[in-house]
C-alpha cells in the first residue's frame, strides 16, 4: 500500500493513501479525549467536538451543515476516550472543500455564548438516551467500576451538573491547554494527486500556529476486581464481566484481539454465541470486545438474558473462559481462527472510509503504518502457548469483575 506523508513546521502530520473511485475521504484526528478532561471539566471534550458545528470566524452553522451536505456529502464528528475526530466524505471534486470547512472548524470555532446555551440541553438529551439504554449505559458504568476514580473510568457524554455548569471561557481555555498541533494527524484516501494533497494541506494547516503541551496520561490507581448488582427497571438481565488489559504498545494485544474474536467476535461460530445462542437460546446478543489505550485497556463479555437464565449463562460464560485458560487450541482451530481473524482486517481495508481513519490513528499513537502484510505476519506469529498465557493473565477468575443490571 502506497502512502503519502508530509509533517508541516507546526507539526501537524499528513497521511494520504491513494484510491480509485468517485469519492474522497479525509479527517483530522486530535490527540484529546475525555480522559485528558480534569473531574470538573467532565464532558469538555465531547461538548467541544458538538460546539465545533456551532459557528466559525466566517460560517454559521447552517452554512457548516450545508457546505456538504448540499453536494451529496457527509460531514461527521466524534469523541473516544482519546481522540477527537472530524471526519468528511465527499466526491472526488469536492475534496477541497472537505479540507477547507474540516480546518475552519477546528481552528477557527468561535463558540457562540447562544449555541452553548442550546447544545447543553442537546447534550443533555443525548445523556437521557444513554440513560435508557441499558445495554449501552452498562458499558459506561463497568468502566467506571475498573477505572475507578479515574479519567479513564469516566464516560465520555458527561452528566447534566457538569454539562450545565460549561461556559464559553471554560470550552476555550480546555482548547488552549489540550489540542495540540503536534498530535494531530491529518488523513486522506481518495483518488487525489500527491501533489494536490501536499498543497491543499498546506494551504489550510501551513499557518495554524505550532502548539505542544501535552501533560501525563498515565493511571494512577490500582485495579482492583469486584462484583456489583444495580436494580434496573429492564424487561432482561444484563452483565458484563471483564478485567482491565493491555495498551497499544503491549505485544500481547494481538493475542488478546485473536482470543477475544474466538470467544465472542463478530462471527456467528464464536463460543459464546454457539454455546449460549444457538444451543440453548439464552440470549439474543452476546459479545467479547477488547478496548485498548495509551497505557492500559478493558476486555469485556456482554450478555442480555431473561432473569431466569442470568445465573446459567455466567456458569456458561466461566466454562468457555475456563476452557481457554486450560486447553491449547489446535493447529486446526489456530489456523481457522488466524484466517478469520486476517479477513475481518482485510475487509475493512478495502472500506476507504475506515481505512483512512485507521491510517490516521495508528500514525498518531504509534509514529508508524504497519502495512496489511506486516499485521497478518504478527497474527500468524501467535503460538498455541502465547494464547494460554494471556488467557490466563486476562482471564483469571481473581481478576475478572462483573456488573450487573437486574
Amino acid at each position: 500500500m502506497e502512502l503519502l506523508h508530509h509533517t508541516l513546521d507546526n507539526g501537524i502530520r499528513l497521511v494520504h493513501h491513494r484510491t480509485n473511485g468517485i469519492t474522497a475521504h479525509c479527517g483530522l484526528i486530535i490527540n484529546t479525549g475525555s480522559r485528558d478532561e480534569k473531574e470538573k471539566e467532565h464532558g469538555m471534550a465531547h461538548f467541544v467536538e458538538h460546539m465545533l458545528f456551532k459557528g466559525t470566524r466566517k460560517r454559521k452553522p447552517y452554512y457548516i451543515f450545508s457546505r456538504l451536505d448540499n453536494e451529496g456529502g457527509e460531514l461527521n464528528a466524534y469523541t473516544s476516550k482519546e481522540e477527537t475526530v472530524i471526519h468528511a466524505s465527499v466526491l472526488r471534486e469536492d475534496f477541497e472543500k472537505a479540507i477547507d470547512i474540516i480546518s475552519d472548524m477546528a481552528y477557527n470555532s468561535v463558540f457562540p455564548e447562544k449555541e452553548i446555551a442550546k447544545e447543553k440541553e442537546v447534550i443533555i438529551e443525548e445523556i437521557n438516551s444513554c440513560l435508557d439504554n441499558p445495554a449501552e449505559l452498562i458499558y459506561d458504568n463497568f468502566e467506571e467500576m475498573v477505572f475507578e476514580g479515574e479519567s479513564l473510568g469516566r464516560n465520555i457524554l458527561g452528566t447534566p451538573r457538569h454539562i450545565r455548569s460549561i461556559t464559553r471561557d471554560t470550552l476555550t481555555d480546555f482548547v488552549r491547554k489540550n489540542y495540540n498541533t503536534t498530535e494531530t494527524i491529518f488523513c486522506s484516501a481518495g483518488n487525489i494527486p500527491d501533489k494536490k494533497i501536499i498543497r491543499l494541506f498546506n494551504k489550510y494547516f501551513g499557518n495554524i500556529p505550532e502548539k505542544n503541551h501535552r501533560s501525563s496520561r498515565k493511571q494512577k490507581h490500582q485495579y482492583i476486581p469486584s462484583t456489583r448488582i444495580e436494580t434496573r427497571d429492564t424487561n432482561q438481565n444484563h452483565c458484563i464481566i471483564g478485567n482491565i488489559a493491555f495498551g497499544y504498545r503491549d505485544r500481547r494485544r494481538f493475542g488478546l484481539i485473536l482470543l477475544s474474536n474466538i470467544l465472542g467476535g463478530q462471527g456467528l461460530n464464536s463460543r459464546l454465541n454457539m454455546s449460549l445462542r444457538e444451543k440453548r437460546g439464552l440470549v439474543y446478543n452476546v459479545e467479547s470486545g477488547y478496548n485498548s489505550y495509551r497505557d492500559s485497556g478493558i476486555i469485556t463479555i456482554y450478555f442480555g438474558t431473561d432473569s431466569q437464565n442470568l445465573e446459567k449463562s455466567i456458569s456458561i460464560v466461566n466454562t468457555e473462559l475456563d476452557k481457554l485458560r486450560k486447553t491449547s487450541l489446535g493447529t486446526l482451530q489456530m489456523h481457522a481462527s488466524k484466517k478469520q481473524l486476517k479477513g475481518y482486517l482485510a475487509r475493512g481495508y478495502e472500506n476507504h472510509e475506515s481505512l483512512m481513519l485507521s491510517l490516521g490513528k495508528r500514525l498518531l499513537v504509534f509514529n508508524k503504518i504497519d502495512s496489511y502484510e506486516e499485521i497478518c505476519s504478527r497474527i500468524d506469529s501467535i503460538t498455541p502457548s502465547e494464547l494460554l498465557d494471556t488467557a490466563n493473565e486476562v482471564f483469571n477468575p481473581d481478576k475478572l469483575s462483573t456488573l450487573i443490571f437486574k
